[in-house]
């Protein structure tokens, strides 16, 4: 079974960055399509980024593109999420997934596993 561990969040000011880290206990990172989504209290999860297996391709929710970024290390075992000029609606827990199946189905918001999710809360 594979688990999912992500971390890198926090409390930071309007205009700061973070940068989010997921890796599979349990399994390769390589092995997996990965995604990052977002759920804000009151509102439904949201997606916000996936990555191809190589790292080749990424997509973004058009309003983050630009401000995050996703990249994987399969070497490290590990993928990310950088975000800067954070807003405070950005606010939100934050969800490393992966899909057996490639980007496509993240893209749809499904994904085969998903992490506990890290808190990224972001001050005016």
């Amino acid at each position: 079974q594979v688990q999912l561990v992500e971390s890198g969040g926090g409390l930071v000011q309007a205009g700061d960055s973070l940068r989010l880290s997921c890796s599979p206990s349990g399994g390769t990172v390589s092995s997996y399509a990965m995604g990052w989504f977002r759920q804000a209290p009151g509102k439904e999860r949201e997606f916000v980024a996936a990555i191809s297996w190589s790292g080749g391709a990424t997509y973004y929710t058009a309003s983050m593109k630009g401000r995050f970024t996703a990249s994987r290390d399969n070497a490290k075992n590990t993928v990310y999420l950088q975000m800067n000029n954070l807003k405070p609606e950005d606010t939100a827990v934050y969800y490393c997934a992966a899909s057996i199946t490639g980007t496509a189905p993240l893209r749809r918001g499904v994904s085969d596993y998903w992490g506990q999710g890290t808190q990224v809360t972001v001050s005016s």
